[in-house]
């Protein structure tokens, strides 16, 4: 069982950054993938990124990659995402999302294969 908690969201101005954290508890983090999804109103989820289970692998949706970066600290059981160059089409509810695998490839841009999820945190950029 892992438990998730995201923060760092807030309100920033577009061109502005901000650093969402994702700290899991629960045992052998380590061996769990991590994702980010987002979902704006009125918009279902999408996929933002993903980091496999030795941070070795990281996968961007293609509108964050170059402004986005994925990071993870197993010993301390976070996952970070580093979001800088913001735009108003990043608004959106930001939740991040694990699942004990070892596989890669796009298996992580679906929600559905994703085990635990945190309550998400809530991103707006200002135009």
């Amino acid at each position: 069982q892992v438990q998730l908690v995201e923060s760092g969201g807030g309100t920033v101005q577009a061109g502005g950054s901000l650093r969402l954290s994702c700290a899991a508890s629960g045992r052998s983090f380590s061996s769990y993938a991590v994702g980010w999804f987002r979902q704006a109103p009125g918009q279902e989820r999408e996929f933002v990124s993903a980091i496999n289970y030795s941070g070795y692998k990281k996968y961007y949706e293609d509108s964050v990659k170059g402004r986005f970066t994925i990071s993870r600290d197993n010993d301390g059981g976070r996952v970070y995402l580093q979001m800088n160059s913001l735009k108003p089409e990043d608004t959106a509810v930001y939740y991040c999302a694990a699942v004990n695998t070892y596989y890669d490839g796009d298996y992580y841009y679906h929600s559905n294969n994703y085990d635990y999820w945190g309550q998400g945190t809530q991103v707006t950029v200002s135009s």
